[in-house]
């Protein structure tokens, strides 16, 4: 069953100003905005979420972890290759994408921590333990952080949800990009 993809042409009218926005920000229309564009407020609450996350304290290496654990714990064939492409803008290093990409060791402990902090938050669906809580304040996360990473949390699993259903083709930029989950899931 093909999802609807829609332009500045065939967008429902509540969604036509946000491919705009879109138009501008990026110079094209991403596959996902395209999908999105289906339902007006669908598309504005995803844009308000990921606006929303982008302004809280964590730098561009932690929010690269946060978007990127997700979306590989998803196994979203569409974000991991978008957030490879959005890291390398934000200047995060190959070393940390490769690592979250291919699942394998961060190269810090509290970058490593965070990772795994939100793999056990959506593996658990927010049911953290103490010790798992513990183990994040321990390296220098604070009770805003966890707030931050749930936040991250809704955002990404808003998008690899909608792909997934969607099956949202890979956007030409993407290309060299594509990813697809090793045999093995990360253990935390």
């Amino acid at each position: 069953m093909t999802f609807p993809s829609h332009d500045l042409d065939t967008a429902p009218e509540g969604s036509k100003p946000l491919l705009e926005n879109s138009q501008k920000a990026f110079g094209r229309l991403p596959g996902l905005h395209k999908v999105l564009a289906e339902s007006p407020q669908a598309y504005e609450a995803y844009q308000l979420l990921h606006k929303l996350f982008t302004e809280t304290d964590f730098d561009a290496d932690e929010l690269t972890v946060v978007w990127q654990a997700i979306n590989v714990e998803h196994s979203c064939h569409y974000c991991v290759p978008a957030h490879t492409g959005i890291a390398k803008m934000m200047k995060v290093s190959d070393e940390i994408t490769d690592a979250l990409r291919n699942e394998t060791p961060l190269p810090s402990a509290k970058l490593e921590a965070l990772r795994t902090f939100t793999i056990q938050m959506v593996r658990e669906r927010g049911n953290a333990t103490d010790a798992q809580m513990e183990a994040f304040f321990a390296v220098g996360y604070s009770h805003r952080a966890v707030l931050d990473v749930i936040l991250g949390i809704a955002q990404k699993t808003m998008s690899n949800y909608i792909n997934h259903v969607a099956v949202t083709p890979v956007d030409e930029v993407f290309h060299p990009l594509k990813w697809q989950r090793g045999p093995t899931p990360l253990a935390v």
